[in-house]
């Protein structure tokens, strides 16, 4: 059952509030200040905050920050319960790294949907146990002990790559398989003339390079780090002897390869017939969504103008001009290095 943390001033909109989530099957704490939610949250981590903003000792963008810059806090999903309606705070939560905002007083639905959704899509975008870093090292011994694989990923130590390095080109023969232990890494194909199509970008607790491995062919497009990366190496025989002996596995990989085929099929059909703004706002969202939950969150999306063009498939010029349309109508902020999504729903709902 999820753990909501409630921090509200207001006695009467604390104990309603309180009485609805429970009502909706939440176990609910609940603090009078900003200062005691975060000693609450120490004690034991919620699921999800809701978190009023002017209130005594410590204020709701307080709060905010301490969950950002304490590692055992940040990631925790995060909404904003107030009465101010001024766009400015609005935008200044956002910016902090709020991931919704209601003004009261709100419907006892909309608060409802908005836990929901928050807590399903965080649920979602949390990595599969079975493939993060420490549960990747204890797959591989169990899976060594399971039969005759003995050498088995005897190679696991991290491999620090540096940003902007070569993993693989386009042509290479396919040797390994690829785990990100920390950084991002993307995945291009370039044509004839030269102009790339980013075709993936892959962060912690993501396998790529496998498709090859597969197939027995060489690697069909390019790997280069996005940010100083470290990687787990796992040898093509290893990998190959664990899928033949262990169902699970192969079972994890075919997941892997329907959601690659269905996200290039989307890729495609929408460079096929969605207008420049749309292909972008979803550029957007999508990489938004895959921050959510990490420290990453509170700095914003950051990705070259270049990198981003090229998963867009589009012209750097027509990616600057439609960012900084978004950023005319509110619903990205942008800094040279870096961009915030503001208004995800209405970049995804949006009809152009």
């Amino acid at each position: 059952m999820p753990l909501v943390l409630l921090i509200e001033d207001h006695q009467i909109i604390r104990e309603n509030t309180a009485q609805l989530l429970e009502l909706a099957g939440y176990t609910v704490q609940t603090a009078e200040n900003g200062e005691l939610g975060v000693q609450l949250a120490l004690a034991a981590r919620p699921d999800l905050v809701i978190c009023d903003i002017m209130m005594p000792v410590l204020d709701g963008y307080g709060v905010l920050q301490i969950f950002n810059q304490h590692p055992q806090l940040t990631g925790i999903p995060f909404i904003f319960l107030t009465a101010k309606t001024d766009s400015v705070d609005r935008r200044r939560g956002m910016a902090l790294g709020a991931d919704d905002y209601l003004s009261k007083p709100f419907e006892k639905a909309d608060l409802l949907s908005a836990v929901s959704g928050r807590l399903s899509r965080f649920q979602h975008l949390k990595p599969d146990p079975a493939v993060s870093g420490e549960r990747l090292h204890q797959f591989l011994d169990d899976a060594q002990q399971s039969g005759d694989l003995a050498s088995l990923s005897l190679d696991r130590k991290p491999h620090l790559v540096r940003k902007k390095q070569d993993i693989y080109l386009e042509g290479d023969e396919a040797t390994r398989l690829y785990f990100v232990q920390s950084g991002r890494v993307k995945t291009v194909k370039t044509n004839a003339g030269g102009k790339e199509l980013l075709v993936g970008l892959h962060g912690p607790g993501e396998f790529f390079g496998y498709l090859p491995l597969l197939q027995h062919t060489p690697h069909r497009d390019s790997a280069v780090a996005v940010d100083e990366s470290e990687l787990l190496y796992i040898p093509k025989a290893d990998f190959m002897a664990l899928l033949l002996r262990n169902p699970e596995v192969g079972q994890q990989f075919v997941r892997l390869l329907a959601g690659q085929v269905s996200g290039q099929a989307e890729l495609l059909l929408a460079m096929a017939y969605s207008s420049i703004r749309r292909r972008v706002a979803d550029t957007l969202v999508q990489l938004h969504e895959q921050q959510a939950g990490t420290a990453a969150a509170a700095v914003g999306i950051q990705l070259t103008r270049d990198d981003m063009a090229a998963m867009v498939g589009t012209a750097p010029e027509s990616l600057s001009r439609t960012l900084n349309e978004f950023k005319h109508d509110g619903l990205i902020a942008l800094t040279p290095n870096t961009i915030r999504v503001l208004e995800p729903e209405k970049l995804r709902q949006a009809h152009w």
